[in-house]
């Protein structure tokens, strides 16, 4: 698999200390999967179920994500992704089981949507943004008519945001002005703006040019180095091998794998997980 995240960013490796570093990579891997495994779970899936007429999707699916993980959501068209996802979003009422943000059942009708949604920040693959808003009102708009932000405290925490990701020259521009990368990236800092425990991720490059492709990923790796909590679907094979603490592999509306990127992409014996990763080696 290729390294998306050290062709941003290169680092001087001694002479000479190979298997040095080979093995600290290790130990340090090892220590902060400790690290993770002992972390509480942000977002906890208990045997979900959802179907579409008499089409079963979700098949009792069950998983954690943990804070600070990133956990890569992956599986062939038709495995259960998106409506995985939906579900997560609350966009699709599950039929059994039941969804925790941390100590709240989110699958329970009784929930505060609007409080629910402010804890958990999403992104689509389509932008979403209004096209006759300029970029800080795009970012601050849910802020603002949704959880009743000041516009001082609004604006502030936009402008924060846009400088982090490298767009608070934009903050006037409209998103006609900018790239698709670009667009992406406001809307990355909008889904940021509650700064919530759970940052959703669903196929967020497959609507960009693939030129663009890369500045939206190497922002997720930002991200994933200041220790936000994510659950990306994706068909970015390389940059979930490279970026994800954990992957889980979907078929048929079933986990058929959960483990590291290396024991699922790469260890696998599995012969339909080893058939699906593939078709995206190089």
């Amino acid at each position: 698999m290729s390294d998306l995240i050290n062709s941003a960013t290169t680092v001087d490796q001694p002479k000479g200390g190979t298997a040095a570093s080979t093995a600290n990579t290790a130990v340090s891997t090892s220590a902060a999967q400790t690290a993770q495994s002992s972390a509480p779970a942000v977002l906890r899936l208990d045997n979900i179920r959802k179907s579409f007429g008499s089409t079963q999707v979700l098949k009792g699916i069950s998983f954690e994500v943990r804070q600070h993980e990133v956990v890569a959501l992956l599986g062939p068209s038709g495995s259960g992704k998106s409506t995985l996802m939906k579900c997560v979003n609350l966009l699709e009422r599950v039929d059994d089981g039941q969804i925790w943000l941390g100590d709240t059942d989110i699958t329970d009708p009784r929930a505060d949507q609007d409080k629910l949604r402010a804890r958990i920040g999403v992104v689509f693959q389509q932008f979403n943004l209004f096209p006759h808003m300029s970029v800080i009102k795009n970012v601050t708009l849910a802020a603002r008519k949704v959880h009743h932000w000041s516009k001082d405290r609004a604006e502030a925490r936009a402008l924060e945001l846009l400088d982090r990701i490298g767009m608070r020259a934009k903050a006037g521009a409209y998103p006609d002005q900018l790239s698709g990368g670009q667009q992406q990236r406001v809307a990355i800092a909008r889904a940021l703006m509650t700064d919530p425990e759970l940052l959703l991720l669903d196929e967020i490059t497959s609507a960009l040019d693939p030129m663009l492709v890369g500045e939206v990923l190497t922002m997720v790796a930002e991200l994933k180095s200041q220790g936000t909590t994510i659950l990306m679907a994706t068909h970015e094979m390389s940059f979930a091998h490279d970026a994800a603490d954990r992957v889980v592999l979907l078929r048929g509306g079933v986990i058929a794998e959960n483990g590291t990127p290396r024991e699922v992409m790469d260890e696998s014996q599995n012969p339909e997980t080893k058939e699906f990763f593939s078709h995206f080696r190089h």
